[in-house]
C-alpha cells in the first residue's frame, strides 16, 4: 500500500520540562480532537528537549512525511526558547523580527518594560504567517505545513480555532465505543479476526481496572458512521458470548 499523508498530521511537543516530567502536556489530546473534527488524523506524536539540533531533524522528518505539523513550546521570553529560530532554520529563513508582531507586544506591555525577553517573541522566520492571541499578547505563527504554537494549554485552546480556514481537511473522523466487562487478553483473537473484517476502522482496545474487576474500553474510529456503528454491533455480539450469567 503507497502511502497517502493526505488529512494527517503530527504533533511536535518541544520543552525540556514535559520530557522531566515537571510539566504534564495538555496540549495533545484538545489537538488531536480539534484536528479529528476536521478529518485530519494525527499519526505521529513526538517530545523532545530544546535542542536545536534535535528540532530541525525532527521537522524535515514530519514535515515530508505527513500533510500538517503542530508543534508546542519554546516560543517565549527565554534564553531556552529557541524554536522559532529553529523553524528559521528548518526553511533556511532569516530569523528577524516580524513587524506586525513587534507592534502587537509593543502595545501589550505599553505599561511595563518592554525588555529584550519580551521583543525576542515577536522574532520568526521570515515570510511567517502570524497565528494571533485574541488576548492581544505574542501571537503564533506558521511557515508552509508547520504550524509553530505556544506551550501553555489556554493559548493553544484561543489560537488553533484561527487556523480552520486555513487547514484543508477530509470526513469527520467519527467514534464510537463500548464497554467490554472482560479482560483484554479474553477477547484478543476474536477482535483480531472483526479488526480484519473491517480495515477501514481504527480498532481501539484500552484495558482498566475498577474496584469490581477488569474490563477493556473499546473505540472505533472511521470517517463512515455506519461503518463504525456496523462494526461496533459485531463487536457487542461476540462480547455477548463472554458474558457471565
Amino acid at each position: 500500500m503507497i502511502f497517502s499523508k493526505e488529512f494527517t498530521s503530527a504533533i511536535l511537543i518541544i520543552g525540556n520540562e514535559i520530557l522531566s516530567g515537571r510539566t504534564v502536556d495538555k496540549n495533545t489530546s484538545f489537538i488531536a480532537k480539534w484536528l479529528g473534527d476536521l478529518g485530519i488524523s494525527v499519526e505521529e506524536v513526538k517530545i523532545i528537549p530544546d535542542k536545536e539540533d534535535v528540532i530541525i531533524a525532527s521537522l524535515n522528518e514530519l514535515r515530508k512525511k505527513y500533510q500538517y505539523v503542530f508543534t508546542t513550546g519554546g516560543i517565549g521570553p527565554t534564553h531556552d526558547d529557541i524554536t522559532s529560530e529553529s523553524v528559521a532554520k528548518t526553511f533556511g529563513k532569516k530569523y528577524e523580527y516580524n513587524k506586525e508582531a513587534y507592534a502587537i507586544l509593543e502595545k501589550y506591555y505599553a505599561n511595563s518594560e518592554f525588555n529584550e525577553g519580551r521583543k525576542k517573541m515577536a522574532k520568526m522566520p521570515e515570510g511567517a504567517t502570524l497565528i494571533y492571541n485574541v488576548q492581544g499578547s505574542a501571537p503564533a505563527f506558521f511557515l508552509e505545513n508547520v504550524f509553530v504554537l505556544p506551550g501553555i494549554p489556554s493559548y493553544v485552546e484561543l489560537m488553533l480555532p484561527q487556523l480552520k480556514e486555513v487547514l484543508i481537511g477530509g470526513k469527520k473522523i467519527i467514534s464510537v465505543s463500548c464497554d467490554a466487562k472482560v479482560r483484554e487478553s479474553s477477547i484478543a483473537v476474536e477482535l483480531s479476526i472483526i479488526q480484519d473484517k473491517y480495515p477501514d476502522i481504527d480498532i481501539g482496545s484500552y484495558p482498566y481496572s475498577k474496584e469490581g474487576g477488569f474490563g477493556t474500553i473499546l473505540v472505533m474510529r472511521s470517517v463512515d458512521e455506519d461503518r463504525a456503528n456496523k462494526c461496533k454491533k459485531e463487536i457487542e455480539t461476540m462480547l455477548s458470548k463472554f458474558v457471565q450469567k
